[in-house]
Order: C-alpha cells, then structure tokens, then sequence
C-alpha cells in the first residue's frame, strides 16, 4: 500500500462517468465496500470499445503496446490503410506528438520497464473476474479449451516466441506449446493449408464482451445503482466539498471515457495524451466454429468464437475517435484473413464495427487519484481494457474508499 490522503472522509456516492468495462467494473467494486453509484454515459452501456473487440481474456499476453517490432513498420507502411498499424497522414499537434512519444518508448528497454509494471496487475485480472462471478453477474467467462497463434511460417512465429521469453523474464507465466501447421488444423479445422507453423497457449479465457459488459451492467442496477444514458458530461467542478457533475453533487467522480479521457482530466493535472487507437471487427458464419480463440500475429488479426459465429478484428489506427468507420480497414482485414481460414464466409458480413481504444504513448493505464482529492481516472488500457478493467475496478475502489493506493497502481498515477 502506498499511503494517500487518510483524513478525508470515505465517500458515500461516486459518480463514475463512462458505462465501458472499466466504468462498471469501478462501479461494481465501490458498490462491494458500500458506496452508492450513479454511471453516467452519453450512448449506453458498452457502446464504445467495450462492445465489438475480441473479448480476449487474455494476461499472459497483456503486453505494452509500444514495442519495437512497432519501429519495423517504417513510414511508408503505416501510411497505407492496409498496414496492420495505420496513421493516416495529419498535421495534428497532439497526434504528431503522441507519435513521437510512442515511437520514443518502442525501444526494448522501455518495454521491458512497462511490462514489468504491468505484470501485478495483469496476475489479478483472472481473479477479479471470478469475484464478479461469484458476485452475481450472470454471463460467464469461457475456458480457451483451445488458443492459437497462427503462422504461415516458422520464421514468422520467432517475433512471438522471442516476446514470451522476455514475457517470462519479466515474471510474468505464461504456459504454452511449440505446434507444427498440421498439429494446429488437427486442433482447429478452421485453419487453412497456408498455416504452416503454430503457438497453442493455455490458461487464458474469452467472453462475449457485449453481452458480459451488459450483464455487469444489470448487477449494477441489481445492487441498487443508477446508469443513466444520453448524458454528455462536459465538464466536472470541485466545489471544495463535493464535485458538480451533469447538474448533480457526489463526493467524488470517477473518469472512465476512454479515449475521450482527456477531454476531462487535463484541467485536473492529467496532461497524459490519450490517443484513440481505433480497432475494426465484424462477424462471419464458419463451417467449424473454433474452440477458442485464434490469432494471426503477424496480421494481426483476432478472431473469438462469439455463438455460432466468428468475430474477426484488428488494426491499430491512430485516428479521431468520433472519425467514420474507414471500409478500406474492412477490407484490409478481410484480405489478411481470407487465406488463412477455412470454411469463414468473409463475405457474409454482418455487425461491422470501430471503436476507439484508448492509448498512452508509454502503454500504460492511468488509474488513480488527480489534484483533485474529489475527481480520479481509470483508463489508457490501450488493447486490454477488457482483460484488465475488473481488476482496474477492484484496485481504484480501494483507493478511494480507503485512501490509500494500492502497490499494484504505482506506476500507473495519472500525473505521472
């Protein structure tokens, strides 16, 4: 524990503003040490990047996202909208500076910082989605009877094998199997004959996000909660005693807006740039719905059995998160999986969607306490806001209930 303000007074209603997975999972934990909450939201429930990712439970490959094989790409690559990492060419302040910030942190020995601070927090993200479990909310999490990294060569697959060695030295486990591009269609029939290499992974889990996001949603109102949707908050006041949010008073507030975050931190110290990192999915009928997820890195391209469909996603682009879904980044998507599935009908798509990850330039969260002893933020996940917003949740619930933080949050202080 790191010591805070213990003279203030617990506080006995929280606003969280934001109703993604990190929003209701705070919300969910204060309601645990008996904190009424109000969750407000300008859309609804899991309307941005909570709703149409992967839904990767994945913490053993919870990693950074500025990471050196990021540098490989060049210029001229992550120009192009069928980059797998794409920045449309902008004169944008902040973007140019977030860029050059990410790009300062995609060296190994910052990755091997990051990743080391990520590692406690990334060990309670299984375990705080069995407390929501055995809490109430009633859609499960699914065992990856089978998770795969797929690869046309054994070549290809060195970058991941290289990056679960330095995973390992970090201490953070990670349990898994060198298979050959047979071994993997025997595991999975919906793999094609062009997949000549593979990974198989254990310990890691997937949900459906939009309907889990839901669920935690409802155990939310069940223990006596509010969600109120349509409510754009544009601004948040300290009073001195109480902070004014959306026309109401709560003793503290909590910011969890994704990649909007800034828009209402900064004036409390939060001078973080968060940068969507917007990120494409649809679904598509498959002859053999796979057991469990499967990943194609060196695409980078994720696909999660959700039902009796395949929700296939990807990319990385670094662009405004209220921009018009891109159908080139479809597309590219698409290409990229198309000679690597078996039995996919990548023409029959349906739920197409973009959502806006929230970013740091050093992959790291920002979760706690601002200059204001009334107003804290949880978000920045980047990629893994799912995997680590119970978690997320459970630790920013602590800190403010009790005052004091959390070792696990250290190294992710918003004024940092």
């Amino acid at each position: 524990m790191v010591s805070m303000d213990t003279s203030r007074r617990s506080p006995e209603h929280v606003v969280v503003v934001g109703s993604g997975m990190v929003g209701l999972a705070t919300a969910w934990f204060l309601q645990e040490r008996g904190v009424n909450v109000t969750v407000l939201d300008r859309t609804g429930v899991a309307a941005g990047s909570s709703w149409g990712n992967a839904g990767w439970l994945t913490p053993g490959l919870a990693t950074p996202l500025p990471e050196p094989a990021v540098l490989k790409y060049g210029v001229r690559a992550v120009v192009s909208p069928a980059s797998p990492v794409y920045v449309p060419p902008s004169a944008n302040p902040r973007l140019l500076s977030f860029l050059f910030r990410f790009a300062r942190n995609s060296t190994m020995r910052r990755w091997q910082m990051a990743m080391g601070a990520l590692v406690p927090i990334n060990r309670l993200s299984l375990e705080s989605f069995d407390v929501l479990r055995e809490g109430g909310v009633g859609v499960p999490t699914y065992e990856a009877k089978s998770f795969l990294a797929a690869y046309r060569t054994e070549g290809e697959r060195e970058n991941l094998l290289s990056e679960v060695k330095h995973i390992h030295a970090a201490g953070q486990g990670l349990e898994y199997e060198v298979i050959t591009g047979a071994e993997a269609r025997e595991i999975e029939p919906s793999l094609s004959e062009a997949v000549g290499a593979g990974i198989r992974l254990y310990g890691q889990r997937f949900i459906d996000p939009g309907s889990y996001v839901a669920a935690l949603a409802e155990s939310v109102l069940a223990r006596g909660g509010r969600i109120l949707s349509g409510v754009h908050v544009r601004d948040v006041v300290d009073t001195g005693s109480q902070v004014a949010v959306a026309g109401e008073h709560y003793d503290a507030v909590v910011l969890a807006t994704g990649a909007w975050l800034g828009d209402l931190a900064r004036r409390f110290g939060v001078r973080t740039v968060i940068q969507a990192g917007r990120g494409y999915s649809f679904s598509v009928p498959i002859e053999h719905v796979p057991h469990g997820p499967v990943y194609f890195p060196s695409q980078r391209v994720a696909c999660t059995p959700i039902g009796d469909r395949l929700r296939v996603a990807g990319m990385m682009e670094f662009r405004a998160p209220d921009a018009q879904l891109d159908r080139r980044r479809i597309e590219a998507i698409v290409d990229a999986a198309r000679p690597l599935l078996r039995g996919a009908d990548l023409d029959d798509r349906r739920d197409e969607w973009v959502g806006s990850r929230p970013c740091t330039p050093d992959g790291l969260p920002l979760i706690g306490g601002t200059t204001s002893s009334r107003v804290y933020v949880a978000g920045g996940h980047g990629m893994w806001g799912v995997t680590l917003g119970p978690a997320t949740g459970r630790l920013l619930a602590e800190t403010i209930v009790t005052g004091q933080r959390p070792a696990e949050l250290t190294p992710f202080d918003p004024l940092r």
